[in-house]
């Protein structure tokens, strides 16, 4: 855990062993709950850790240290995934597993973290890579989670699941599924909804995709009360030549960071006539490239640039 100093180095403030496998990912909380990472491993396992300021003697006075609250043990395989709710749902978290099983977790008492308690299991029926909730907090948006799937397999077209919590079966249910991306992906992303009337999800397979999903008249959706929606790839992108590992947006969704096996961190954004384009290219140790002439490629002053790529950032990596 690395902590940002006031003249903006960075300090590791915490390290430590744990999981007995690789650890995929690792996933702040959102700060009102304290401070709190869950993180997922080859292992089976997901863990939940809380900060903890020490008091109790001298010696430790004002010495931070982590702690594990919990360990959800459901998974029968490598757990891939694990993304804390909007905030608006309540301490929840999701995880998903190389079985095809997405488990969503609540901690019914926000002051006990080593209480979670399984709420929903989803079975996908392929192989879970990531997760992303819908951060919507509209009441007319019900609580809605992408997963993306890493299964090689030629006969699985839709790579990408939509599910939907419905109010009346009191259950989540396949609302959509991506059918033209038929890829591995490696990671998917809702960008933040600042009043839009439709969502926009990134996915981050062989290359950077940007879909928008406009949710029909409700007359139009399916009689079990989810909804249907219209999909739209709204861009595409290659530039990274490679994989595409990563994609992460800024607070408010309107700058999309994608990184690649091309070792460079890129910058997207939309223009007022919705034409998306790379506005910045960033190599590993955070210095622009210079002279970039692929197609669509302007420096931009990555002043602003910089910023929106640390915000977009620091929702997804152990830092603060």
């Amino acid at each position: 855990v690395w902590d940002k100093s006031e003249n903006g180095d960075w300090h590791c403030t915490a390290s430590w062993k744990t999981h007995s496998g690789s650890v995929w990912r690792v996933t702040w909380a959102h700060p009102e709950f304290g401070q709190v990472l869950a993180s997922c491993s080859f292992d089976r396992t997901a863990a939940v850790w809380e900060e903890i300021v020490g008091e109790s003697n001298d010696k430790l006075r004002g010495q931070s240290h982590w702690v594990k609250r919990t360990t959800l043990v459901d998974s029968r395989t490598s757990v891939t995934d694990v993304k804390f709710a909007p905030k608006h749902m309540g301490l929840m978290l999701a995880t998903c597993s190389a079985d095809g099983v997405v488990r969503i977790y609540e901690a019914p008492d926000v002051m006990n973290l080593s209480q979670w308690s399984l709420q929903h299991e989803i079975s996908c029926k392929l192989s879970c890579s990531c997760i992303s909730w819908n951060p919507s907090s509209s009441r007319a948006h019900s609580p809605m989670i992408a997963v993306g799937s890493d299964d090689n397999s030629p006969n699985i077209l839709a790579k990408v699941q939509i599910y939907e919590y419905n109010e009346n079966t009191r259950k989540y249910a396949k609302a959509e599924a991506l059918m033209t991306v038929t890829d591995p992906v490696h990671d998917i992303a809702f960008a933040p909804n600042l009043g839009r009337s439709f969502h926009i999800l990134a996915v981050a397979t062989k290359d950077v995709r940007i879909f928008t999903l406009k949710p029909l008249r409700k007359e139009l959706t399916s009689s079990g009360g989810l909804t249907k929606f219209e999909i739209h790839i709204v861009a595409q992108f290659d530039n990274h030549n490679s994989q595409v590992w990563r994609v992460s947006w800024n607070i408010t969704g309107t700058v999309l960071a994608s990184s690649g096996d091309d070792g460079c961190v890129r910058l997207w954004k939309a223009n007022y006539m919705d034409n998306w384009k790379c506005t910045g290219i960033l190599k590993g140790n955070g210095s622009p490239v210079n002279g970039s002439s692929q197609q669509g490629i302007f420096n931009a002053s990555l002043g602003s640039a910089n910023t929106s790529l640390q915000n977009s950032l620091n929702g997804s990596s152990a830092s603060r």
